[in-house]
């Protein structure tokens, strides 16, 4: 059961009204795609038990990453890799990485703080590390020099990152990630599993097509899925996308990850949260309004309850949109329809059965696909 998030996002779960949002920055893993409604993402307040505390143990190679990291669980991404070999970086990018090598959730750092007289919310210190807010005021810039000792970093290393103090007053979030917050809303999974990255979510492309097939097992459980996305550059230099995905069940992880067009950059599994960040690059810089095809598939490991829906979120408009779901012969639905939210959480709409196929599946073809949550459901028998 998953989800994807990017222009889009996926997901399948065991329980329909259950709506997870599109992945604490606890380490990723290598190795995992853009987000239907399939999956969770982890948050960027991960506990220490979530991957990310040994992000900069040791350097391992792109390809094998997805492997390593979805069986130790362990942050394993280029883009962490690159930020600590060049030094270049974010205060939320630093902080995030620190929390994550020194396995402090969210909760002990405030408590930590609080021990010193210094009381700073762990929604406060999300928001730093998301890059949504920033420390200003005296008594937030003495939790830095705070944060620093307790994080074990050289004394400026974060106060030296800060940068001019923001204008006051609600300010409307950039394109991408103000349409993403409408159809995902606030703090939501995906959110999580991107941190700083959601502000520019994917702003240099947008999804035309997208094609996505799920396969459930004998069991019930969904056993994989693949996805297709067509897309095309809203400006010139684009050369890659990113993708989340969710899952509904702890157990149902990502066990193994094919790129067959574009190349994998970075598959972090983000136990927390349950979700998967895939980073893909399309091996050429676009130039403005090319288009090119990104093609992935992701087997799951068994869940403990079956699967009974799987969705799709898009931010943006889509000129058609495929979605197949294959039921193995010793676990077919005995009714499945097809539905549609404005957003995540929303209730479902313009509900409508649809039949079982001579292949034991069932699709669901919209052209002219507006943003919102597409979703299949379907039920099994006594």
């Amino acid at each position: 059961m998953s989800r994807r998030a990017d222009s889009d996002e996926t997901r399948a779960t065991a329980r329909p009204g259950r709506e997870d949002v599109d992945r604490p920055d606890p380490p990723g893993r290598g190795g995992r795609p853009d987000r239907d409604d399939r999956g969770r993402t982890a948050d960027a307040d991960a506990r220490p038990d979530q991957p990310g505390a040994d992000a900069a143990a040791e350097p391992v190679r792109t390809e094998e990453a997805h492997i390593t990291a979805a069986r130790t669980g362990r942050a394993l991404t280029t883009s962490a890799l690159h930020a600590a070999a060049t030094g270049a970086d974010t205060f939320p990018a630093v902080l995030r990485e620190a929390l994550g090598r020194r396995g402090l959730s969210l909760e002990r750092v405030s408590e930590r703080l609080k021990a010193r007289g210094i009381t700073i919310s762990q929604a406060t210190l999300s928001s730093w590390q998301r890059g949504r807010s920033q420390p200003e005021r005296a008594r937030s810039l003495r939790a830095v020099d705070v944060l620093e000792e307790i994080l074990d970093l050289p004394a400026g290393t974060l106060r030296s990152l800060l940068g001019p103090r923001r204008p006051r007053g609600r300010t409307t979030p950039p394109g991408a990630e103000g349409a993403a917050l409408q159809i995902l809303g606030e703090d939501s999974v995906v959110e999580k599993a991107l941190g700083a990255r959601f502000r520019h979510f994917n702003q240099e492309t947008s999804s035309l097509m997208v094609h996505d097939i799920v396969r459930i097992g004998e069991s019930g459980t969904m056993s994989g899925f693949s996805t297709t996305n067509v897309l095309r550059a809203g400006r010139a230099g684009a050369d890659r996308a990113l993708f989340v995905l969710s899952f509904d069940d702890e157990a149902a992880e990502p066990v193994d990850i094919r790129v067959t067009c574009g190349r994998l950059a970075e598959a972090t599994y983000l136990k927390g949260l349950k979700s998967l960040v895939l980073e893909i690059h399309f091996g050429r810089k676009l130039a403005k309004l090319d288009t090119t095809v990104v093609s992935y598939a992701v087997e799951v490991s068994p869940s403990l309850t079956p699967a009974t829906h799987y969705e799709r979120w898009s931010r943006t408009n889509l000129h058609g949109y495929l979605q197949q779901v294959y039921f193995h012969p010793g676990a077919l639905p005995v009714d499945c329809h097809r539905y549609v939210r404005e957003k995540v959480g929303a209730p479902p709409r313009a509900q409508r059965r649809i039949p079982l196929g001579a292949a034991h599946d069932v699709h669901v073809l919209t052209s002219r696909c507006k943003p919102g949550v597409h979703g299949v459901a379907w039920e099994y028998g006594p």
